[in-house]
């Protein structure tokens, strides 16, 4: 189906090779919901060739204003958003490979994704945060860190030998409370959290090497900031 993707292999500096690497490649994304969602939707049309989707919550009404993949159908059932998700990316793209795993991401299942070459946090819990940033450690993969708040949101790559979540972020607080969020931030964030796994996977642009976007939507304002390593890191510091 090389027509599908003719408008990006066309692209100086991309070509098939890059269309053969996404093809080959696993990504894990955990997290469905309003970062996932677009997240998804970008890597599966570009031809990502494995999908492994993690979230062991269902669809909610409350939750249509952003997390696009879910319709009012699958709130109403309620569905499992992974297999909510499987369903939409699967007609969207029915050559690729989709796993979907209806779990919360902790210390002792994390090894679900071990096969991934690249993992997306588009999470809203800093412990499942945590434990995602030191497997992806261990295993020397780069990790993507998104996150939104009303209209405003983030991105963070780390890769390895660069600074770590913990490194960037060492005190994420738990929220007890539903966050407000604008559904377009949230798609906005996402997207730029898909653009940087194709990025990574097929060696486009330069590398993020610690910096992090920080984005003010409603006052179209944009900073970077450059993370460092710390030596003292309890996640990284010894690596």
């Amino acid at each position: 189906m090389r027509e599908r993707y003719a408008r990006q292999i066309s692209m100086e500096g991309f070509g098939q090779k890059a269309q053969d690497q996404l093809a080959s490649s696993c990504v894990a994304v955990v997290g469905i919901g309003g970062l996932g969602s677009p997240a998804c939707q970008y890597l599966a049309a570009a031809g990502v060739g494995k999908l492994v989707l993690v979230d062991d919550q269902k669809a909610e009404e409350s939750n249509l204003n952003r997390q696009v993949l879910h319709f009012e159908e699958d709130a109403r059932l309620p569905r499992y958003k992974v297999e909510s998700a499987r369903m939409k990316l699967k007609a969207l793209n029915s050559e690729i490979q989709i796993e979907a795993l209806p779990m919360k991401i902790e210390e002792d299942n994390v090894y679900v994704l071990e096969n991934a070459d690249l993992v997306l946090d588009c999470l809203d819990n800093p412990k499942s945060r945590y434990v995602l940033n030191r497997h992806c450690l261990s295993r020397r993969i780069p990790l993507v860190h998104g996150a939104v708040e009303g209209a405003a949101g983030h991105v963070f790559t780390m890769v390895p030998g660069g600074p770590c979540l913990r490194c960037a972020f060492p005190k994420l607080t738990p929220r007890y409370k539903p966050v407000p969020v604008l559904g377009a931030a949230a798609g906005v964030i996402g997207s730029m959290q898909a653009m940087e796994a194709i990025k990574l996977i097929t060696g486009m642009g330069e590398s993020p090497d610690g910096r992090a976007l920080f984005l003010d939507l409603r006052n179209n304002q944009i900073n970077e900031v450059q993370f460092v390593k710390d030596p003292n890191c309890p996640d990284c510091g010894s690596l």
